[in-house]
């Protein structure tokens, strides 16, 4: 339902006297701001509203003065706690409002429904209180809430990164909006599926009491001087403003700043208390961080808005994204805020012309829609609410994945609210017919002077996209509002010049998983979902920079240098930065490039762009490993299908394709395996993930419809195994994120190394004692291993140095070691009686205690299971043969498991195939599917399936996603279909054809 901007919508004062009880959220004083916006309306009406807030009295006695305004302190949630100014500490906020609003839960229901009877409350109105309306439901009090977010959702992705701790604070929370009657949702609203019925209203604003000349005025400010209002909130502690940051002859007005803060002359402090819309009106631009009250303003009163991005605020996409939908947004990357490069962002603000025309009323939509409630007006519809429809908002809030050109199952309110607001980009479809659009045929505008397309639909798509992006005026259309990601792009080449592309699949771990970093053989399938790169060098001279590049160039005052400029593709939808660039010469201490560990420290200053280090890392490592400088420019189009966080390798794709591309464009001809080698020094030391080498040798060797055969020692190809007919993989995403360089990931890969160790350290103190009970060390050489049994010196002495556990057959194991292995140890014990672990890539913390036993005990058994499933695939086709190989892969998953890897998603799929195995054995003693098993580093992620190659076990592929989506709410991706790693495709070497119209 939505309620008309414009018409007749005032609050009547006729009504009878009515008591509001209003909670306000301690998250911001956005929250309060637009409060008092309902809140006076109602007032003016006659009626009494009790404010409940934490938010300081100024902030609604500013703008009130009545006797029927009542304040009431009281905190009854936190909002999110910040670890610093621009980032959002996920479990912190989640441990605070446990401490807050979980362990005094009782008392707070028996306080409120006890303060809402004493004060005869009509109604209660929550933004967006979660326990406020479970009170009013205890006190037979309807309840309404106001917002653009709910905290369920909000939280809904700090609980996926907490794990299981702290999982029921978000059922809780969606349960207690269940209880409010309805909806009346703002704009620039995330999806908010606890509530059954939604009222659309416009957006609440503040109302402007001076003009622009008359705030002035009041600030000895002359018309023709350029303000900024700086509207942070927290700035960055021990950060100081400097006067050269803003342009010449403009001002800044600094909002929040701290009693002691010692401003420039061109700063001007404003008091705590000040009305910000009047500053605004009275501005030319603002700066500062996104949440509803500036972007609301900035919007309502055309305000052009230079923002900063908050790392882990989940409302933060959907506000920007309205924000630049209308034209009223420019982005200012977070090393430029804090270094005072703020000019060519300013600058680019004045050229803007803000377009929102929608309605600004709606403080007074709401606070009508409030008291005809009240008087007896239904709302509310007879649907469904609450926990039946929680499970959209659980399984991974924020951080459900989409990949560009494809569908994959994203539930219906958040396509809604993606579709509302223009987040989906709209790719070209790889159909194509007699009536092909501009988009589709454009195609033929590149001319292809290396490599071949393979067939391959999905490199086909790219160039059509790649083509599309020089339409000349549709980028800069108003109409067109296209993604900012999309005009960066348009932006970033020379079309007359030659461009370098390359491709780079995802995987699927079928058997090996974490096993590869003890040197296990692996067997890995790269499948049909890819990574494309495009990449073009120019001389500086020559080289398309965006203005705050330009500006900086110009500051250095050394002339054209080289630069690094990336786009990324789909990054909006991950709530990453899209562009990233750099000076090239910022990789280089004096005449060497900076060390792995400065590169960590760069790239981790800002998490919107900590993304940029899969792809500049490259960069890197070919100049510290293999010598090669770069003088010219590069730009990089980072377009990848490879969905995040599945346990599929997308940061491996991405690694890899970018290099090659840089490869194909600077002519360095590196080996496939080298290059897999290489990237994954970008993973481990730049990133600073600790993954093993499978994911990128799969990524950069694999053959479509084979199975890589790899022994991790380091990275020996021994093989491609052709998957026999009989036989399919299938992948299905649990909806759980998987990251390697999670700390679940990490502490087991400690723990593995640890084990190691102290086997090596066990077949040392063994050897000592077997040479100095025969006293005659000199002899040991000559001993037969014999006289000592199972305890022979030679198999001893390799067993001292042993550099891969995978190399310990699991006999020698059980029968020396596995008994005088601990279960778990703590670092600083580990440590104290071992020194080190020797693992580079992974740091033991003394605090932390580590599980041993299962991470030591996994990859030698695997190892095992990897040989037998690999010795299977060529047996005779048989029941006996794929239930054998499915065996084999459940045997692995409870692994996992056992190493503390596991998932309540994978778990479920793992069941879900088990229950279709016996079911259909039971029935005619024939199966179609027989084992499946957890991938890649584990904790959520995919899972592998195997069955026979038939239309039955896809059909039962379907049926468990849709059994799965019935008992979560998540519709699994499915991996299906393979596809040649980057080495078997090379690479394209592009050029527009002359002919082409609309060439830059």
């Amino acid at each position: 339902m939505r309620i008309a901007d414009g018409g007749d919508v005032g609050v009547s004062a006729s009504r009878e006297h009515l008591v509001f009880a209003y909670y306000v959220t301690g998250h911001g004083f956005g929250h309060a701001t637009r409060v008092v916006e309902v809140v006076r309306h109602l007032i003016a009406a006659g009626h009494d509203v009790h404010v409940v807030t934490g938010a300081p009295d100024f902030v609604f006695t500013t703008e009130i003065q009545s006797s029927n305004l009542h304040i009431r302190k009281v905190l009854l949630d936190c909002g999110a706690v910040q670890a610093d100014a621009l980032t959002v500490d996920r479990l912190a906020s989640l441990e605070k409002y446990h401490q807050t609003a979980v362990v005094p839960r009782e008392s707070i229901l028996a306080t409120e429904v006890e303060w809402l009877n004493s004060i005869k409350a009509d109604l209660v109105v929550s933004d967006v209180v979660p326990v406020a309306c479970r009170a009013a439901a205890d006190a037979g009090i309807r309840s309404v809430c106001v917002t653009n977010f709910s905290w369920d959702f909000i939280y809904a992705e700090y609980v996926m990164a907490a794990g299981h701790h702290h999982r029921s604070i978000v059922w809780q929370i969606a349960e207690d909006y269940s209880h409010c009657e309805f909806l009346l949702r703002l704009p620039g609203y995330c999806p908010m599926p606890a509530f059954r019925d939604v009222i659309d209203v416009p957006l609440v604003v503040r109302r402007i009491h001076k003009s622009r000349s008359e705030v002035r005025k009041e600030l000895a400010i002359s018309d023709d001087v350029k303000v900024v209002i700086f509207n942070f909130g927290g700035q960055p502690a021990g950060w100081k403003l400097k006067q050269d940051w803003l342009p010449d002859g403009w001002l800044c007005l600094v909002c929040g700043a701290s009693d002691k803060q010692e401003l420039p002359p061109n700063f001007i402090k404003l008091a705590k208390d000040v009305y910000t819309p009047d500053l605004i009106a009275a501005s030319d631009c603002m700066l500062g961080k996104i949440g509803y009250g500036t972007v609301s303003e900035a919007l309502a009163y055309k305000l052009p808005f230079v923002f900063v991005r908050r790392d882990y605020f989940n409302e933060e996409p959907f506000l920007r994204n309205m924000l630049e939908y209308y034209q009223g947004g420019v982005e200012m990357i977070r090393r430029d805020l804090l270094t005072g490069h703020w000019k060519p962002y300013l600058e680019r603000a004045l050229t803007l012309r803000p377009c929102y025309e929608g309605g600004i009323n709606g403080g007074e939509v709401a606070a009508r829609i409030l008291q005809d409630t009240v008087s007896g007006k239904n709302y509310a519809s007879d649907k469904l609410s609450g926990a039946r429809r929680l499970r959209d908002a659980i399984v991974l809030g924020y951080q459900l994945q989409r990949a560009p050109g494809r569908d994959i199952g994203i539930p219906d309110w958040y396509s809604l609210a993606e579709n509302e607001i223009g987040l989906r980009p709209v790719l070209p479809s790889i159909e194509t017919n007699g009536n092909a659009s501009p988009v589709e045929s454009c195609f033929e505008d590149f001319e292809i002077l290396h490599g071949d397309l393979q067939g391959l639909p999905d490199t086909v798509v790219f160039l059509k996209s790649l083509s599309g992006l020089d339409t000349g005026a549709d980028i800069k259309s108003p109409e067109k509002r296209q993604l900012r990601e999309r005009a960066a792009a348009a932006a970033l080449f020379d079309w007359e010049e030659e461009i370098y592309v390359a491709r780079a699949p995802g995987r699927l771990d079928v058997m090996g998983g974490i096993a590869d970093y003890s040197g296990s053989l692996v067997l890995q399938m790269p499948i049909r979902e890819a990574c494309h790169v495009a990449v073009q060098r120019n001389h500086p001279s020559k080289q398309r920079l965006w203005r705050h590049g330009q500006a900086r160039q110009l500051a250095k005052g050394q002339g054209p240098i080289p630069v690094l400029q990336i786009v990324s593709f789909g990054s909006e939808l991950s709530n990453r930065a899209p562009t990233f660039d750099m000076d090239l010469q910022d990789l280089m201490d004096g005449d060497e490039p900076i060390s792995y560990e400065k590169a960590y420290q760069f790239f981790s200053e800002d998490p919107s762009q900590k993304w940029a280090a899969y792809v500049a890392g490259t960069i890197l490592v070919l100049m510290t490993e293999l010598g090669v400088r770069f003088t010219d420019s590069i730009s990089i189009l980072v377009s990848s299908a490879v969905p995040e966080g599945k346990g599929v390798s997308s940061s491996a794709s991405v690694e890899v394709g970018t290099m090659s591309a840089i490869a194909a464009a600077h002519g360095l001809n590196i080996a496939p395996r080298d290059l897999a080698l290489l990237c994954q020094k970008v993973e481990n030391h730049i990133v600073g993930a600790p993954c093993g080498v499978m994911d990128q040798m799969t990524s950069a060797c694999g053959e479509a419809n084979k199975l890589l055969a790899m022994v991790c020692q380091p990275a020996e190809v021994k093989e491609l195994v052709t998957i026999p007919s009989h036989i399919r993989f299938w992948g299905l995403d649990s909806g759980i994120r998987h990251s390697v360089g999670g700390t679940d990931y990490g502490s087991v890969r400690i723990g593995t190394f640890m084990g190691r160790k102290m086997i090596k350290s066990a077949a040392s103190g063994l050897i000592s004692q077997s040479l100095s009970s025969l006293g005659v060390p000199q002899q040991e050489d000559d001993m037969n291993s014999d006289e000592y049994g199972e305890q022979g010196i030679e198999l001893l002495k390799d067993e001292a140095s042993l550099d891969y556990l995978c190399n310990l057959s699991p006999h020698r194991y059980e029968a020396v070691y596995a008994k005088n292995l601990p279960e778990s140890i703590t670092g600083e014990t580990f440590v104290k009686h071992y020194a080190d672990h020797n693992d580079t890539v992974t740091v033991i913390d003394p605090k932390r205690s580590y599980c041993v036993k299962a991470p030591t005990r996994h990859p030698i058994y695997e190892n095992f299971r990897v040989e037998a499933f690999k010795a299977l695939l060529t047996a005779a086709n048989s029941d006996e043969q794929l239930s054998a190989l499915g065996e084999l892969m459940y045997q692995c998953h409870y692994s996992y498991n056992d190493c503390g890897l596991g998932s309540d998603g994978t778990d479920r799929l793992v069941k879900l195939v088990q229950e279709m195995q016996h079911r259909k054995s039971l029935r005619d003693g024939s199966p179609s599917l027989f084992g499946a098993k957890i991938t890649g580093g584990g904790s959520g992620g995919s899972v592998c399936v195997i069955g026979r190659n038939c239309i039955r076990s896809s059909e039962e592929i379907l049926e468990i996603q849709q059994r799965y989506k019935a008992a979560t709410g998540y519709l699994p991706i499915l991996f299906e279909g393979s596809s040649p790693g980057a080495g078997k495709f090379g690479y394209l070497k592009l050029r527009r054809r002359p002919s082409s119209p609309g060439s830059i």
